[in-house]
């Protein structure tokens, strides 16, 4: 079998970051990428864990030296995979990057082979309760979130798989298969 890079991309407050936690802690040999944000930590995340957390001064300089399999900007600050750390993980390992969509479309062009899941909710309504219930965004974070969603939603035709996180734990299930299909292509 053999290792495959897995995006999973969807809108805020999907379940994206719930279910690629859930995955790489069931499966040893499934590994979390972590991208590169100019954000601020939000509170209980942990540089290296969740984000590897940087200067925009050190980000740009990563973009002009090609360090990045993608990146974007978005809500004012810069997102990116680091090429470096994925690439040497995949030499050993099943790679899942969680990401917005224009990221993972643009991985997809770097790797053709990357397998692209886009993860959506049960519902509008259901998708704005997540997010209230977060506490991590202000109402107008929120507002910008939400305004994104059809445009997120609208690039799922080129994704290679959709999943309704309307159970967490089916969801889980679905994409385990997919990652499991794919390996044995």
């Amino acid at each position: 079998m053999k290792n495959v890079l897995v995006v999973i991309s969807g809108p805020s407050g999907v379940g994206k970051g719930t279910i690629a936690r859930i995955i790489t802690e069931k499966n040893k040999n499934v590994a979390l990428s972590i991208s590169c944000t100019t954000r601020f930590p939000r509170d209980g995340e942990k540089d290296g864990r969740e984000y590897f957390f940087v200067g925009r001064d050190d980000f740009e300089k990563g973009v002009s030296e090609n360090g990045f399999l993608e990146y974007s900007e978005h809500f004012g600050n810069y997102y990116g995979t680091p090429k470096d750390f994925v690439l040497k993980r995949l030499k050993s390992n099943d790679v899942l990057l969680e990401i917005d969509v224009n990221g993972g479309l643009n991985v997809k062009k770097s790797f053709p082979e990357a397998v692209l899941i886009m993860v959506v909710p049960p519902s509008l309504e259901e998708l704005k309760a997540r997010l209230v219930g977060r506490h991590t965004e202000s109402a107008k974070d929120i507002k910008l979130r939400m305004d994104r969603i059809e445009y997120e939603l609208s690039k799922s035709s080129y994704y290679d798989y959709t999943v309704v996180n309307d159970d967490l734990h089916r969801a889980v299930e679905k994409i385990e298969e997919i990652i499991l299909k794919e390996k044995n292509k």
